[in-house]
């Protein structure tokens, strides 16, 4: 997945931006429940925060406290280390965390543990709890009924580029259940669980 996501740096901002490839979709209210999303994470008290899989850092450029990015792709990291300066950003093994028992208060995660099948996702969440007393988890919540909540997608890249990607989107209570957590966040778009 890092060649996939290294590919994808340039135009990852496009999904959340409705631009590029994304242009054609329609998603009512989006842009007002990024924004109330983007008001909650703010609204977090203040805290050392491991943002896990960070991207762009277009969600961590959210996050209160003293925050650092985790990402496997440089090129993410260098989209990143530009749009928030004061942030510190490493690249490094979301299921192998490179850091000591309690480092953080909190991780975070956007839009990485929907990618998760489940060995993977049980290491995911014992790094997380090794590393911080607090996880929360940012994931999508299903389109329509007929959606199926867990699948393979192919996506394509501008340059034509075809990759195959698992994905799972979630009701709010389900995901609060799997992490026995609470909901911060559950619009139509996104959900976001504290545990």
């Amino acid at each position: 997945m890092k060649e996939y996501y290294d590919t994808r740096a340039p135009e990852y901002d496009d999904w959340w931006l409705g631009v590029g490839l994304y242009s054609d979709r329609s998603r009512p209210g989006w842009e007002e429940e990024l924004a109330e999303l983007a008001r909650t994470l703010g609204s977090l008290p203040p805290a050392r925060t491991l943002d896990v899989a960070c991207g762009t850092g277009f969600i961590t450029q959210h996050l209160p406290g003293d925050v650092t990015g985790l990402d496997q792709s440089e090129r993410m990291l260098a989209i990143a280390r530009e749009r928030i300066p004061t942030a510190r950003f490493v690249a490094g093994d979301a299921l192998e965390l490179p850091f000591a028992d309690g480092t953080f208060d909190r991780l975070f995660t956007s839009y990485f543990y929907c990618h998760l099948e489940e060995a993977d996702r049980l290491r995911f969440l014992a790094e997380a709890r090794r590393v911080a007393s607090e996880l929360i988890v940012l994931a999508s919540r299903p389109g329509d009924a007929d959606e199926p909540l867990e699948r393979w997608e192919e996506r394509r890249l501008q340059d034509g580029s075809r990759w195959q990607v698992y994905k799972r989107v979630f009701e709010p209570e389900s995901l609060a259940a799997e992490l026995n957590g609470e909901i911060l966040h559950a619009g139509r778009w996104f959900v976001a669980v504290s545990a």
